[in-house]
């Protein structure tokens, strides 16, 4: 067939600092996925991207094109509002176990389409895969009932929404392109936009353990989120959240839902807890649902009683025994004082070594494997006790487990921990500067 456009005169638009048409973004987007435009053309407009940007208009047309790409889910004929949540990635970020739950509890609907972990970053559904018997993959079908009884589902985003980020985010993973933010804004987005629902929180992180490493950023990736989810109809607003430390005191798959079940139980580490009554509050805000107790939820036992339902109905056995790791390992303490620094992207390297993460997509994980932290920055140690405890079922990963660690922890005696009041560091909504 004859083609629209000439994929290099678009490369080259891009290379010099044009701004794209809405005609050449739709055809090269459509093209991509159909292949007639190849991979060495889509990673050079990629790159151009990276380095000269796009404007608003750019990125919603890029984004809308990639949800054209593939099917659109529909949630309107159930019988409450839905609301979703996004996590840009990070280190013991455990936190939609206990939130999807929590807020279907307020009868809004949490359609949590969720990934796996890829590097130091822990992934959602291998966590709960950990639970015995529960399975990531739904029908279409299967999670609207479930929605409609339950209220809450985590699952696997099904191949038919936006192919075309699928295709392109593979490419970017190995060109050097992951850190565009117009790419990262509309990856995000175009999934999360086609999946339909009504209101979205996103969770940004920043910090060593995140992807954006810095506020500036955070806030850029934010901003640029909360803009292509209001163009689209989704009420939508992003919460910077800190990453220089791991969220609680786990990092691992089974480590993270055991932390969960405890928050679900109204205990848990106060980060995790903090966050997640947050993230909930603005969930129910955006769903027209706000002005709850949401803290009395978790408390009282509903959202406990969510959880069990939800992990049910997807084949998981919420009585069971979690599985845990063969071989331990602790690391005490180097010296006595306060525990001023342990940074987020060491742990998570190290969780990774041992055996909770992945190099690649394809690789297996070890549900019992991660660190356990029995202290956190501001945090008094002593000379020789426990300060990390890392699971493996495999010890000849220690080492290299230990070696990521290395320049990780600093203990100082009479220092001070700059800890922060809160793990939100900022809120932006639409069409406001915060």
């Amino acid at each position: 067939m004859s083609e629209a456009f000439d994929a290099v005169d678009v490369i080259s638009h891009k290379r010099d600092r044009h701004e794209l048409s809405d005609d050449e973004i739709r055809w090269v987007i459509d093209a991509y996925t159909r292949g007639a435009v190849a991979d060495e053309q889509m990673s050079a407009l990629a790159m151009a991207v990276l380095l000269n940007g796009m404007t608003r208009r750019e990125i919603a047309t890029w984004t809308a094109a990639m949800i054209a790409s593939g099917e659109r889910m529909d949630f309107s004929g159930l019988s409450r509002p839905t609301a979703d949540k996004h996590s840009t990635g990070g280190v013991g970020d455990k936190i939609t176990l206990p939130l999807a739950p929590l807020v279907a509890v307020f009868d809004v609907a949490v359609p949590q389409l969720s990934g796996r972990g890829l590097g130091h970053t822990g992934g959602t559904l291998d966590k709960l895969e950990s639970v015995p018997g529960w399975q990531a993959s739904l029908s279409n079908e299967s999670m609207l009932g479930q929605l409609e009884d339950v209220g809450a589902v985590i699952c696997a985003a099904g191949s038919g929404l936006a192919p075309a980020d699928k295709k392109l985010y593979a490419l970017r993973d190995v060109t050097g392109t992951v850190e565009a933010i117009p790419l990262i804004a509309s990856s995000i987005m175009s999934k999360k936009i086609a999946e339909g629902t009504g209101a979205l929180v996103l969770d940004v992180k920043v910090g060593s353990g995140a992807f954006m490493k810095t506020r500036d950023d955070a806030s850029e990736l934010a901003r640029t989120m909360v803009d292509l989810g209001t163009d689209a109809g989704v009420t939508t607003v992003a919460l910077l959240t800190d990453m220089s430390t791991p969220l609680g005191l786990t990092a691992g798959n089974a480590l993270e839902v055991r932390e969960s079940v405890e928050v679900l139980e109204g205990g848990g580490p106060d980060d995790v807890v903090e966050l997640t009554v947050r993230l909930a509050e603005e969930m129910l805000e955006a769903a027209g649902r706000g002005g709850q107790d949401v803290r009395a939820a978790l408390t009282d036992g509903r959202a406990m009683d969510v959880w069990r339902r939800m992990i049910s109905a997807q084949g998981g056995d919420p009585d069971a025994t979690l599985p845990t790791a063969a071989e331990t390992h602790v690391v005490m303490a180097p010296s006595s004082g306060t525990l001023t620094r342990l940074d987020a992207y060491a742990v998570g390297v190290a969780a990774w070594r041992l055996g909770a993460g992945r190099a690649r997509k394809e690789d297996p994980v070890q549900a019992g494997a991660g660190v356990e932290l029995h202290a956190k920055p501001g945090d008094t140690v002593r000379e020789g006790e426990p300060l990390l405890t890392l699971h493996t079922d495999t010890p000849e990963r220690f080492e290299r487990a230990l070696a990521a660690l290395e320049g990780g922890v600093d203990v100082v005696d009479g220092g001070t921990a700059e800890t922060a009041d809160s793990v939100v560091i900022d809120r932006i909504a639409a069409d406001s500067g915060r």
